[in-house]
């Protein structure tokens, strides 16, 4: 079973000071442990994770293909991909940065980063030679301020900092040709091919059978299915692609509760609030004024 890590459990799981706790950020500097297992468990991280190689390598397997990961390549992982490390060389020193969902949902430009079918199918880039040293100038500003004392504009200014990092990156996939093909195992396929469907049909349809119709699977091994290999049932994954939507349109719009409600396909504005709070633990009008 995969480990499931989200910006609340990260300080726990991986002993981190939680008085540097950065709303809506986490970053991580690690170095290979003998002692520290980091190929014990598969993970899946409830936001976008960015891991920059510093130095050495490390096999690792993401969204069930092998990727090496060389000194100077960026892994970028979108949201509930599953990695698992493989191995590391010696000297491995990694520097990861991790966005919660609330951070990717207040800015709508990192919503479409997130659903990029390329960066999916091409999570490991590197920037052009001209630029590493503006990346490793960032990055070592970026680690200043998330470690420096707390204050009123911090977390400001670190989103910011974050932003021009991401928009660094996705100028490298912009230019990337569009026709690299991947050889998919069928468990592979199933699993991309139904997270394309909730992608595109989240906001409409949330029935397990839908989906397992268009995959020509019985729902229930869809979802047995899905539970087996990457830690949630079909729908759970249909719930969280939902508020996720939800989420964006409750932070980047002016649609009223009761418009989003329609806009996702709810028979009731009441419906779609215990919808929401029962998956949050807050309502809708709550999460939008915080």
């Amino acid at each position: 079973m995969p480990l499931f890590i989200t910006l609340d459990n990260v300080y726990k799981l991986y002993n981190l000071d939680p008085s540097e706790k950065t709303e809506g950020i986490v970053i991580l500097s690690q170095q290979n442990d003998p002692n520290k297992k980091f190929t014990s468990h598969s993970r899946l991280f409830d936001g976008l994770l960015l891991g920059f190689m510093i130095k050495g390598s490390m096999k690792s397997q993401i969204h069930f293909l092998e990727y090496e990961i060389n000194a100077g390549d960026i892994a970028v992982l979108q949201p509930q991909l599953m990695i698992e490390t493989k191995s590391l060389s010696e000297h491995a020193e990694i520097i990861t940065i991790g966005l919660s969902l609330d951070f990717i949902t207040e800015f709508p430009i990192l919503r479409e980063f997130v659903m990029n079918d390329q960066i999916r199918w091409e999570p490991i880039v590197r920037l052009q030679p001209d630029e590493m040293k503006l990346q490793h100038d960032l990055l070592t500003l970026i680690q200043n301020f998330y470690h420096k004392k707390a204050s009123p504009n911090k977390t400001q200014m670190l989103r910011h900092l974050v932003l021009v990092l991401i928009s660094m990156i996705s100028e490298v996939y912009s230019n990337l040709p569009h026709s690299k093909s991947v050889v998919k195992s069928r468990k592979h396929e199933i699993i991309d091919d139904f997270y394309l469907l909730i992608a595109k049909y989240a906001n409409q349809h949330r029935s397990v059978a839908f989906y397992a119709e268009k995959l020509h699977l019985t729902p229930q091994y869809l979802s047995s299915f899905l539970k087996q290999k990457t830690g949630k049932s079909a729908l759970q994954w249909i719930d969280h692609l939902t508020i996720l939507h939800a989420k964006t349109l409750l932070k980047s719009s002016s649609l009223s509760i009761k418009e989003i409600s329609n806009e996702l396909h709810f028979e009731e504005t009441s419906v779609f609030c215990r919808y929401f709070k029962r998956a949050v633990g807050i309502s809708p009008k709550t999460y939008r004024n915080e």
